[in-house]
């Protein structure tokens, strides 16, 4: 069996003592690769140490927090993603969070800088990992309008219709670890297609047991939920799942 952790971020300092572990567990439960996603600068920066101490299993997908305007430092990271075209697997995450930034000016300035980071993907012809907290009808919306469809909603918290709509256009949802404990994210894995799934930990959060440090490991959990919920054999969820990871991200695996 094999297993991809379609996003994470072990640039955390979660994991700044204990990372040969983390990822040693990770093989230990069939864990074959690492998307790790960063959220600012520094965090970058630290993906792509990571990716290159850990070839061939943690690859690096480069974006921003959407409650951060540090415009500065935003110009840094896209120039960054730019440079690194040939070593990053996505840009993202990057997208809407409605759930911290509640100021309706500060939201318009989010879906503007959410655009950008689509003409970006697309300028580099690149997939594109959508954080939407409490924002997923917009994040779609927006995206439907800019008619981007190399999407990943990482660990969408809204309504199943919208994520259907959005599975209508070539879109993939990835289930995180906390299936195991969210009635709605439950709801997502047996509406959803299984041919647009993938799986994820968010590590160092969302895990199975909500005061737990998350870390790939786990991702056997969610692989075990999804299987039950939608009353397939593990071994065939986690071979869809993975090869929708490989195609999604073009790992070289």
């Amino acid at each position: 069996m094999r297993l991809v952790d379609a996003h994470a971020h072990l640039d955390d300092e979660a994991f700044q003592t204990d990372l040969d572990q983390v990822v040693k567990r990770a093989k230990q439960k069939s864990v074959i690769a690492v998307v790790s996603s960063s959220l600012d600068l520094e965090g970058a920066r630290r993906t792509l140490a990571l990716a290159r101490r850990f070839a061939g299993f943690i690859f690096p997908s480069i974006g921003w927090n959407p409650t951060s305007f540090e415009e500065e430092e935003m110009e840094a990271v896209r120039q960054l993603i730019g440079r690194e075209r040939s070593t990053i697997v996505a840009v993202g995450e990057v997208g809407l969070d409605y759930y911290w930034v509640r100021d309706a000016e500060r939201r318009k300035l989010q879906v503007k800088l959410f655009r950008e980071w689509i003409d970006l993907a697309r300028s580099l012809d690149l997939p594109l990992v959508v954080h939407s907290r409490s924002a997923g009808k917009y994040a779609i919306q927006v995206l439907l309008e800019e008619g981007y469809d190399r999407v990943l909603l990482h660990a969408f918290d809204g309504r199943a219709g919208w994520a259907l709509r959005a599975i209508q256009r070539g879109m993939f949802v990835s289930i995180p670890t906390s299936v195991v404990r969210s009635q709605q994210k439950q709801r997502l894995a047996k509406l959803l297609p299984i041919e647009n799934l993938l799986l994820e930990t968010d590590s160092p959060v969302l895990a199975p047991v909500r005061t737990e440090r998350n870390e790939p490991a786990n991702l056997v959990v969610a692989l075990r939920e999804v299987a039950r919920i939608k009353g397939l054999p593990e071994d065939q969820v986690a071979e869809i799942t993975t090869e929708n990871a490989i195609r999604f991200f073009h790992l070289p695996l």
